[in-house]
């Protein structure tokens, strides 16, 4: 008797279970990319206000004058007053963080009542607060420290 060996001859049901699985892996995957995605862009964010707050910081011990961070929550950006972009352009210091690879949405700058911190010669702020910032449902916390002038993000 004679054996026929069929090869590279695939079922349409093991087509369709291999589709289930590829489909069940997915479902499970993109959200948790999302989410991941979005861990990273809110990180980022946080992370960068807290360098521009302590490059103001910073800026305002080494001159000894004063130097104010300006946050618009409406737009979605802060200022660094009397600062030069570090991309050596014309104009002011400005972060948008509504743009990549950000694409976050400042949520609240409270400083005592006002969205500007303004830190002075001894690097001291004016006064504590914090800047709330989200992407998507991530959402962070940067502090300024009323009495140190300490920086945390929380």
């Amino acid at each position: 008797m004679i054996r026929r060996v069929r090869r590279g001859v695939v079922s349409l049901l093991e087509l369709v279970l291999v589709s289930v699985i590829i489909v069940v892996f997915a479902a499970v995957a993109v959200p948790r990319y999302g989410r991941a995605s979005a861990r990273y862009q809110s990180d980022l964010a946080v992370r960068r206000v807290a360098s521009d707050l302590a490059q103001a910081q910073s800026y305002a011990r080494t001159t000894g004058a004063s130097q104010t961070v300006v946050f618009s929550v409406a737009a979605n950006r802060y200022q660094l007053m009397n600062a030069l972009p570090l991309d050596g352009a014309s104009g002011s210091y400005t972060v948008d963080l509504a743009a990549a690879p950000y694409r976050a949405r400042l949520v609240s700058a409270n400083f005592n009542g006002a969205a500007q911190v303004v830190f002075n010669g001894w690097g001291l702020p004016d006064s504590g607060g914090s800047v709330v910032v989200a992407v998507g449902l991530q959402q962070q916390t940067i502090t300024v420290d009323a009495e140190t002038g300490q920086i945390s993000v929380q």
